[in-house]
């Protein structure tokens, strides 16, 4: 035997993985480091998983490159996500020293899988795909491409009836913020449950839905960006089908159908809170949508917990917004309410869940609260 041989095994050759084995010859100090994006510098998504564990033996786990990851202030206050099965996921307490990320467990199983957050694994993606399709009354009324060639479909809630109001829903432009996917689980969810409120809804408005922009990131365990590195949140001014298909494709569906409410679903790494980003920069925008924003916003705190209005980023001054991002694109170009929604990475500070902090299950009761407060807003969106 070889005496640096590792005596767990740490992979990540699967759908969503990302990690590198340093050094594994002591189980109490694995040593590891996230690696990049393809094609770009951006990394801070991880998912592996460790298997011939010693039950009941303590077992060690270093990320060393932690300091050096796209957001290093994200892994203060942070806690890594831990399964033995893949299903449920719990928090492992862990500490970040400025370089490195740590983490240990007292094994329970010989095998368990650590992620930056509850990953929305690729077979997930695939089943998720079919139940919109089985759906009455949802059509899958296009596909596109990603770079690699991964199906996008766009779905839509309603027959195109002229009149109704036109509501996008759009998630995981960056790649690891798998709960935005979560958050469109909870979309399908709600579509197949035919709450009277829901129904009310869909009499008013029809759904526009993309459940994963960015496919081929995903499957490559990236943090940010497409398989050409292009970040696409940055990627609504200037979009070409040869390195950012996914917004390409769309863009041009948005402008054969129109769009009168947008919702971007995403994930924060550093703030340990559910918030949204607005239009309030853009060169178009007006007392109407100020208004619009702030009805929302109140009713969303008033559905529920889960959101709220104090923590978020900094509103941009009047004609600073960044217009590459999608918000502040589709706001400007169809002036309508348009949202970026943020979930976070880390548990959520206004109501703190200890085992498993923000997690899927979460992201998508939330997508049903929004759903709720949009069925309110409709009749006044136009």
């Amino acid at each position: 035997m070889h005496v640096n041989a590792p005596l767990v095994d740490i992979s990540a050759d699967f759908d969503t993985g990302n990690i590198q084995l340093l050094d594994g010859s002591d189980p109490s100090n694995i040593r590891l480091a996230i690696l990049p994006d393809s094609c770009s510098a951006h990394f801070q998504w991880f998912h592996f998983r460790a298997e011939g564990l010693e039950v009941g033996r303590r077992h060690g786990f270093v990320i060393t490159n932690a300091g050096q990851s796209s957001y290093p202030s994200a892994w203060q206050g942070y806690n890594t996500a831990a399964s033995y099965d893949g299903v449920q996921w719990f928090r492992v307490p862990t500490e970040y020293d400025g370089q490195a990320l740590r983490f240990n467990v007292t094994a329970e199983a010989s095998g368990i899988s650590f992620a930056y957050f509850e990953p929305y694994r690729e077979a997930r993606h695939f089943a998720l795909i079919e139940r919109a399709r089985n759906l009455p009354g949802v059509q899958e009324i296009a596909c596109g491409k990603s770079l690699q060639g991964r199906d996008i479909p766009l779905f839509r809630a309603g027959e195109g009836t002229a009149g109704k109001r036109k509501v996008w829903l759009i998630a995981q432009q960056h790649p690891g913020e798998h709960m935005a996917e979560w958050f469109m689980e909870g979309v399908i969810e709600a579509l197949e449950q035919h709450q009277p409120w829901m129904e009310a809804l869909l009499q008013q408005a029809e759904l526009y839905l993309v459940l994963n922009m960015n496919p081929d990131g995903a499957f490559h365990g990236h943090l940010r960006t497409n398989a050409a590195g292009k970040d696409l949140n940055r990627a609504w001014q200037d979009s070409t089908p040869a390195q950012t298909p996914e917004v390409h494709f769309v863009r041009d569906h948005m402008a054969l159908h129109g769009v009168d409410l947008f919702i971007d679903a995403h994930g924060d790494e550093e703030i340990p809170h559910v918030f949204t980003a607005a239009c309030e920069g853009n060169p178009g925008y007006t007392p109407r949508l100020a208004a619009l924003e702030t009805a929302f916003r109140d009713a969303l705190c008033q559905q529920t917990p889960d959101f709220q209005q104090v923590h978020g980023y900094t509103r941009d001054a009047p004609g600073q917004a960044n217009m590459r991002l999608a918000c502040n694109a589709v706001g400007q170009r169809f002036d309508c309410l348009a949202m970026t929604l943020e979930m976070p990475f880390k548990d959520h500070l206004d109501a703190p869940e200890p085992r498993a902090e923000w997690s899927g299950a979460r992201s998508a009761r939330l997508a049903q609260d929004l759903l709720k407060v949009v069925a309110g807003l409709v009749p006044r969106l136009r």
